[in-house]
């Protein structure tokens, strides 16, 4: 089946004041498979590619008056273009979904193609590759890092840390890992201070490079312990708000006589924006390539913004940022590449996977072992688990609920970060699908709450703007409907608990649930307030040997695991447009 993009053009003036010059023109154009090497070619659709995708060519060109940057020689060859390949949040050396998707040994085949059709190439990483997997609870991100290098070999590699980097609550491994780094880590708002001095200067900030006798000039940004960051004694940030930071670099910069500006950052889209805000009053600086977000983002730019773009995770999808200096006028155009079995897997660089995952199965023999069946396949993608209900996420949710015995709590969720994955389970459930789902550990606590109070607590599930959220839940004994044009706090439409008897009616604002869920959150991650919660237990059952136990026990039973989630009792749903409810 031959596959088609939609291209979209958007062309704006960067530096003058004058109007928008540009049009957006759609049109559709078949990919071709190239002869050497194809980024895209056509491929039959598998189970892991349900999901309907759209490519994008989104090539954004600025239409500088660049008063300020000196023209150099009149050349359209590719020598003139400074190419970047931007990925974030990737946490496996190997593919994902069953090693259709993602994997750092297709984003090797490109950026050799690239260098082959003359590209100057570098890698942006925006953050988060350290932990969480099944690997870092083992090896503590040196799999990674060893993968990484091998990308810096190939292409210079600028890194910002993610607030995973930090997940280790010493620095031991932190240190190990930098030691062992041969890319670049920026960071303009944090710095390392791990006693240890040779690590410590390994944070560089202001950062410049040179391309074609072009200046080319970098600011970093990590997300603050305060929107969700870790709090570390070993990475000390600065109180200065991002803004702030940001147009202090860029300032630094411009004196540093560079011509152009990037933000390379680990933030939500919402504080991306608003740095992005700052291209009103500084023209160099062009785009933003960010992660924290795990879905493809894209926020066009024009004379007072930045253009933003972040990529999937685990390299799913990426993007490819030209920047020609040939004119008197420096263009950007970007797209993103669907990365995807269409591309083939370097070589070289599988020798690494390859070495990893036969370390993993020698540590742990058992891991492909079969320890039930699904009856349809899971959906444990990101893209799913994190917008939306998913019939894996159900499973979960629905196991915390007897975490503390019977009788059952009425209520329990999860938060979507802590389900790892980012794959469909089929066929055979094997040790490894648990394992790989719980990227860390997740002890539950046992509370009362009032149903007033946890339709207010819940609230934090569903706010913030762009998809793909870490603190969307998972939700198990109740219903949710969300209008997400209401404001934060006041998204909830619906709460609906079950009658007994059958049917549904709204939660009690007044009446008392016992509820169930995660250590982490309870204590204020990801945004949930749980102030309002009495007789709550300490920490007890991990939620991955309850996975495990409900999966052997369906087994035991001759059971399949799983349930297609039925839109007629659909435990989350987004209001329709003129609608007054969700669930009648």
């Amino acid at each position: 089946m031959e596959r088609q993009a939609d291209y979209h053009v958007i062309q704006l003036c960067s530096h003058r004041s004058a109007d928008r010059i540009g049009s957006i023109h759609n049109r559709k154009s078949q990919r071709k498979q190239a002869e050497s090497g194809p980024l895209i070619e056509s491929s039959p659709t598998r189970l892991s590619m349900l999901l309907n995708r759209r490519y994008f060519l989104l090539s954004i060109v600025f239409l500088a008056a660049c008063a300020s940057v000196a023209s150099p020689p009149a050349d359209t060859t590719a020598s003139n273009t400074l190419t970047f390949v931007h990925l974030n949040d990737t946490y496996r050396v190997d593919a994902v979904e069953e090693g259709h998707r993602g994997g750092f040994g297709r984003i090797a085949t490109i950026v050799r193609q690239l260098q082959n059709e003359g590209h100057d190439v570098r890698i942006l990483h925006g953050g988060d590759f350290l932990y969480p997997s099944l690997e870092s609870q083992i090896w503590h991100g040196e799999q990674m890092v060893e993968a990484m290098n091998f990308l810096d070999a190939l292409a210079p590699m600028y890194v910002v840390p993610g607030n995973h980097e930090f997940d280790s609550r010493t620095s031991e491994h932190l240190i190990e890992r930098v030691r062992e780094s041969k890319f670049d880590w920026l960071g303009d708002n944090l710095r390392f201070a791990t006693g240890e001095a040779d690590v410590d200067r390994s944070m560089q900030t202001a950062f410049t490079f040179t391309a074609d006798g072009r200046k080319v000039g970098i600011f970093a940004l990590t997300v603050h312990p305060d929107d969700g960051g870790n709090v570390r004694d070993y990475t000390p940030f600065d109180a200065v708000g991002y803004v702030e930071r940001a147009e202090s670099v860029i300032r630094q910069l411009e004196v540093e006589g560079v011509d152009l500006i990037i933000g390379l950052t680990h933030l939500h889209l919402k504080d991306d924006k608003q740095i992005a805000l700052l291209k009103a009053r500084h023209p160099k600086f062009m785009f933003i390539v960010g992660g924290h977000e795990h879905e493809v983002q894209f926020e066009p730019g024009d004379d007072g913004n930045a253009v933003i773009m972040k990529g999937a995770s685990n390299a799913r999808t990426v993007w490819q940022i030209d920047v020609n200096f040939s004119g008197a006028e420096v263009q950007v155009s970007a797209k993103q590449i669907a990365v995807d079995e269409s591309i083939a897997l370097d070589v070289e660089y599988q020798k690494i996977a390859d070495k990893w995952r036969g370390k993993l199965l020698a540590l742990i023999p058992f891991l492909p072992s079969k320890i039930g069946e699904a009856a349809l396949p899971l959906d444990g993608r990101e893209v799913a688990i994190r917008n939306g209900e998913s019939n894996w996420g159900n499973f979960v949710a629905d196991q915390m609920r007897t975490a503390f015995r019977n009788p059952p709590a009425d209520l329990a969720f999860v938060n979507s970060g802590t389900l790892r994955i980012d794959d469909f389970i089929a066929e055979d459930i094997t040790f490894e699908d648990v394992g790989r789902t719980f990227g860390f550990s997740s002890f539950l606590r046992y509370m009362t709450i009032n149903g007033g109070d946890f339709r207010t607590l819940l609230e934090a599930g569903y706010r913030g703007i762009g998809p793909s959220k870490g603190y969307f839940p998972q939700i198990s004994g109740f219903r949710i409907c969300v209008d997400r044009s209401r404001p934060d706090g006041q998204r909830i439409v619906q709460m609906l608990v079950p009658v007994d008897g059958g049917g549904w009616q709204e939660i009690d604002q007044q009446r008392d649930y016992s509820v169930v869920a995660p250590d982490y959150i309870y204590r204020g991650g990801d945004g949930y307030d749980f102030g309002k919660a009495r007789d709550v237990s300490r920490p007890g059952s991990e939620l991955k040997y309850l996975v495990l136990d409900g999966v052997v026990r369906a087994q035991a039973a001759g059971e399949k695991v799983g349930v297609a989630v039925d839109s007629d009792v659909a435990r989350f749903a987004i209001l329709p447009q003129e609608a007054a409810r969700c669930f009648e």
